[in-house]
């Protein structure tokens, strides 16, 4: 068939080569490796590590020590608390506020990590990534099936486009799981600093211990969401895989 566009034989062989590589590794990906994961992820959620039942085994010390009180031994008399003057700073400076403790350095060193949630992590970022790399390359192959566009016998087309649809919906999801990651790290690493700056209140230092147990318990519902998106993806393929690999009927098959 003459062709409206002229490409070079050499780039074409390579191109076909590129296709013929990517339908073989999505086909086997939805044939072997999406069942063996979900069997596997499955597995993983029965482990010890991720249905510790009292949440307080999770927890980390946090190794700041609460100061001993400030006591001011007087101010001036006779006057009242509103008009007295400000305390001066120990170093002689200008008159100022007390706001918090100044932080310079961490009196033990520096603040670790919940060990017991780090380790669990490097254990699920590394399965999401995998779904967002394997999903990446479903579609891709799924894509390169769809044929030209052409007016009717178009149903195979959409389940075709549905299937496209749901792979980069699962993709999206899985990079939310690394965004989640992720704020957990900084939101408690702003409430350590609350904590050395305000050594006294107590809420801080209860706050970390509820957003620990709460990454604990998102972890372990990411994992069961890793497992769902392996079944659902290789259910919905395989019982579609005739449209999917061939979405339009030629004339001849309409017939008999």
């Amino acid at each position: 068939m003459s062709s409206l566009l002229k490409v070079d034989s050499e780039i074409k062989t390579k191109v076909d080569a590129f296709r013929e590589r990517i339908t073989s590794e999505a086909e086997d990906l939805v044939a072997n490796f999406f069942p063996k994961k979900l069997l596997e992820l499955d597995h993983f959620l029965k482990d010890p590590s991720i249905n510790i039942s009292e949440l307080k085994e999770i927890h980390s010390e946090i190794n700041l020590t609460v100061p001993d009180p400030i006591l001011i031994s007087s101010l001036h008399d006779g006057l009242e608390g509103q008009n007295a003057k400000k305390r001066k700073l120990e170093d002689g400076g200008e008159d100022a506020v007390v706001t918090g403790t100044k932080v310079f350095v961490m009196p033990g060193g520096m603040m670790k990590c919940n060990g017991n949630l780090v380790e669990l992590i490097e254990k699920v970022k590394p399965e999401i990534r995998t779904l967002i790399e394997k999903c990446n390359t479903v579609k891709m192959w799924v894509q390169l099936l769809i044929p030209r566009i052409e007016d009717g016998n178009n149903f195979g087309v959409s389940i075709q486009e549905e299937t496209v649809a749901e792979l980069r919906t699962v993709e999206g999801e899985a990079a939310s799981y690394l965004d989640q990651i992720s704020r957990y790290y900084i939101t408690r690493a702003k409430l350590v600093s609350k904590i050395a700056k305000y050594p006294h209140v107590e809420d801080y230092r209860r706050t970390v211990t509820e957003i620990d147990e709460k990454e604990y318990i998102s972890l372990k519902i990411i994992v069961s969401e890793l497992r769902n998106q392996y079944v659902t993806l290789h259910d919905m393929i395989l019982k579609n895989i005739e449209k999917i690999k061939r979405p339009r009927s030629s004339n001849a098959d309409a017939l008999y």
